[in-house]
This record gives C-alpha cells, structure tokens and sequence, in this order.
C-alpha cells in the first residue's frame, strides 16, 4: 500500500528519491516543485476534455472518461517510472493530492513500486512557500553586491557558490539580467509562482542565521517580483561594492552578452531600439549602425557611460558608503577578497 507524506518530510526525501508530478504538462510549466519530473496522467487535451465531461456530466462520467483516455497508456506510463525509478521508491504529487496521484499510486504499488504521495499535492507545496514568505524579513543575513553594470557581480556570485558559499542567485533563476537587455542570449524567464518555488528551495540549505550572498535588485527583475521578505532581507543586508574600469566592463557585457548564432547582434539591436525615448532616435540610428560595421565596442561603452551608469548611479571607485570595495578586474582576486570577508564575518 503507498503511503501519504507530508510536504516537508516529501522535501527532505527530495535528495535521496525521485519526485514526479503527476500534472498535465501545461501544469507543470506553470510550476512545479524545483527539481521534480514530469510523468503526466493525462496531457494537455486530455485533461481538458475530462473537465469539460466533469463539468457537463458529472464525476462519474468523467472518471470514465479519464479510464478510457488512460487505458491504451498505461504500461508505456509505469515504465517511465522504472526508467527514473531505478530502486522502485518514487514521491509523486498531483494538484491538491486527489484522484490522479491515488490512481498512480495505486497501480505504480501494484507493480511493486514503493510509493509516497504527498497529502494535498502541489496545492499543500504552494502554502508551503507562501508560508516561508509570509513574514517580514527571512531567518537569514545577506550580504548584497552592488556595482555598475558589467564589474562581474553575477561572475563574483556564481563563483561564490562554487567554493561553497550560499548564494542567491536571482538573475538566475529568473533568467532575465535585470535591465532592458535582460532577456538577451536567455531562456524563457519562470512564472511567477515558479519564481518563488526557486527561491524557497534555495534557502533549504541555508542554516538559519547564516549569511547568504545575493546581487542587489529593484524589487522587480523583468516580469517577475522579488517576495518582499526577499527584498527586505537585502535591504538590511551588509553591502559590498563592486567596480572596474570601463574597458573591463565592456569587455565582460561582450562575453556575456554576444554569444548567440548572430553573436545575439539582432537582440541587441531590438534592445537599443526601445531606449529612444531614453537616448534619442538620432542616437539609436547612430549606434545600430556602429553595430553594423562591427564596432561593438563603442556601443557597449557609450550604453555604459551614457545611460546605464547615470541610471545606476553607482561610485566608479572605492567608496566609504559600503562595508567593502573590491577591484574585480581580476576577478580571481576579487573572489577571494570577498570570500575572507565573508568568513571574517562568520566568526
């Protein structure tokens, strides 16, 4: 017989059992729980035309009409289980823990699986996060990069974490920079509610009280809002200054942002296009131009000097405003200057 587990003790089994989501894949876009497959009962069409039986019909009728729609698939469907299953222990989960997941668990235990249901579905996760936010600030101490455009605070975090440090990555998980060029050379940014999923499994890890590293942001990043206990844990946080000279800057923004088939020069293009009303169309026509006679250089630098720097308002150098100031032209350097600071603090 499968056996109904909480949302938490489903999450603490996260890193040792495989946890599917047993929604359409159109649910499963939306959100989902991070780090959690997709093996659908039911597709997209298929999950529509049973809630318009159930809507016109009844329940009856549109059990029926899943039965039929599920029958021809089913060993295709529980072999996709032994395929990710390899100890036949699963954690599975539909939308608020009903009809679809005990009908998977049902037959996944006939089979000889070992299976967890999480009580509620993603229904009870969704309260979960909302719960984690729902309070002032986070049980967390941050510790917030802050710098011009281009001195590397994405390089700095993203190297952080890779000597083990915490770090919030939100550019990241929002997968959008930030800025009108944000989307440049990205995928698809996450809806909101699977935002907010990314950001709560990211704080599984962090021990309470502990310091956690994190870019400073509006408290938007392109469609998407930083939660508010999120937000007001930066602003409290201890503020580390990042600079550069511009040549520096400029050639990083061309790494990170030129990448693409075309060197991602048509999306670049489009982005200045929308700064008219910021810049002016004589400038517009005078920079996509540059771009076309491969003079990237200068537009990235005149992008910096004359409309990302005023905007930002960030000190060129060194300043007593911040706990820190750190030279990332050697980006190397920089790390490990933070990263002693870091653990000066955590004594």
């Amino acid at each position: 017989m499968y056996q109904d587990i909480s949302i938490e003790d489903a999450l603490n089994k996260m890193a040792e059992l495989p946890v599917v989501d047993l929604r359409s894949p159109g649910e499963f876009r939306e959100a989902t729980i991070p780090g959690a497959l997709n093996i659908p009962l039911l597709d997209n069409v298929e999950r529509a035309i049973v809630g318009t039986v159930y809507k016109h019909e009844g329940p009856e009728k549109a059990r029926y009409m899943a039965m039929e729609l599920l029958s021809p698939k089913l060993p295709a469907f529980v072999y996709s289980f032994k395929e990710v299953a390899l100890e036949k222990k699963i954690v599975i989960f539909c939308w608020r823990g009903g009809e679809r997941s005990h009908f998977a668990a049902s037959i996944l235990d006939l089979m000889g699986f070992k299976v967890f249901r999480i009580t509620g579905g993603f229904k009870a996760y969704r309260k979960h996060v909302l719960q984690f936010f729902d309070r002032e600030i986070l049980p967390y101490r941050a510790v917030a990069l802050h710098g011009l455009t281009g001195v590397g605070k994405t390089d700095v975090l993203l190297e952080l974490k890779s000597w083990g440090f915490n770090v919030l990555d939100l550019e990241g998980l929002a997968r959008h920079r930030g800025s009108v060029f944000g989307k440049i050379g990205q995928l698809p940014s996450p809806g909101q509610k699977m935002f907010e999923s990314l950001i709560e499994s990211e704080f599984r890890l962090v021990q309470i009280n502990s310091y956690f590293l994190v870019e400073c942001e509006s408290k938007r990043i392109g469609k998407l809002i930083i939660p508010s206990a999120v937000f007001n844990t930066m602003g409290k946080g201890i503020n580390i200054l990042l600079y550069a000279n511009v040549k520096s800057r400029t050639e990083r923004i061309k790494r990170d942002y030129l990448t693409g088939k075309d060197g991602n020069l048509t999306a670049l293009k489009a982005a200045i296009e929308r700064l008219a009303k910021y810049i002016g169309n004589r400038k517009v026509t005078e920079l996509t131009d540059l771009l076309g006679s491969g003079k990237i250089s200068s537009v990235i630098e005149f992008l910096l000097l004359n409309y990302y720097d005023p905007l930002y308002k960030y000190p060129s150098g060194p300043s007593d405003d911040y706990f820190l100031s750190v030279n990332t032209e050697n980006l190397g350097m920089a790390v490990k200057e933070i990263a002693c600071f870091i653990e000066e603090l955590s004594l």
